[in-house]
C-alpha cells in the first residue's frame, strides 16, 4: 500500500490488492487503451482525464466502469481488468474508487457525452501532466503513475507511454 497526498492535499491510500477498502466502492476510474492509443475524455470543467464516475444504484463497480466509458467517450469495452483501489480522506468525506484498465473494441460518435466533450486519443501521455493546465486534477497525483506501472507490468505486452 502506498500513502500520499493528492492534488488538493487530501490523504490517499492506494493498493493493488483485491478491494482492500471496500467490496462495493461508489466510484470508478478507467484507464483506456484503443488501437495503441490512450483514450481520455475532456471533462467540461476539469479538463483531460480518463473516464470514470459514480456507481449508480443496482450497479456493480465494473458495470459502472463500462457505462461511464460509453457515456463519456462513446467507446465499447472489449476487455476490462481490475487494477487497484484507492481511498481518499477528503474534506467533504471519504471516497473509495476502483481503478480499471480497459481495452476498447469500438469508438462510436455520439450526439451527447454527458458532462464531457467526448473522446480524446493520445499516442503518448505527455511529460509534466502535473503542471499542465489542460489536465484534470485526477491526473496530477501518484495514482496515475502507480497504476500505469501496474498496467505495463500486468496487461501490456510492450511498454506504452
Amino acid at each position: 500500500m502506498k500513502t500520499f497526498n493528492d492534488y488538493y492535499r487530501n490523504q490517499v491510500k492506494l493498493s493493488f490488492d483485491n478491494h482492500p477498502f471496500s467490496k462495493s466502492p461508489k466510484h470508478v476510474w478507467v484507464i483506456c487503451r484503443y488501437k495503441n492509443e490512450w483514450l481520455l475524455t475532456k471533462h467540461k470543467d476539469r479538463g483531460l482525464e480518463f473516464p470514470g464516475g459514480k456507481v449508480e444504484q443496482g450497479e456493480t463497480a465494473e458495470d459502472a466502469a463500462v457505462r461511464e466509458v460509453l457515456e463519456e467517450t462513446g467507446a465499447s469495452i472489449a476487455h476490462i481488468d481490475y487494477v487497484g483501489q484507492y481511498h481518499v480522506a477528503g474534506k467533504g468525506g471519504t471516497i473509495i474508487k476502483n481503478v480499471y484498465f480497459a481495452s476498447i473494441s469500438r469508438l462510436n460518435e455520439q450526439s451527447h457525452y454527458f458532462e464531457t466533450h467526448g473522446p480524446v486519443l493520445l499516442a503518448k501521455l505527455p511529460e509534466g501532466i502535473v503542471s499542465n493546465e489542460q489536465y484534470s486534477f485526477m491526473m496530477k497525483d501518484e495514482v496515475l503513475p502507480c497504476c500505469m506501472s501496474q498496467i505495463r507490468k500486468k496487461f501490456l505486452r510492450k511498454p506504452a507511454e
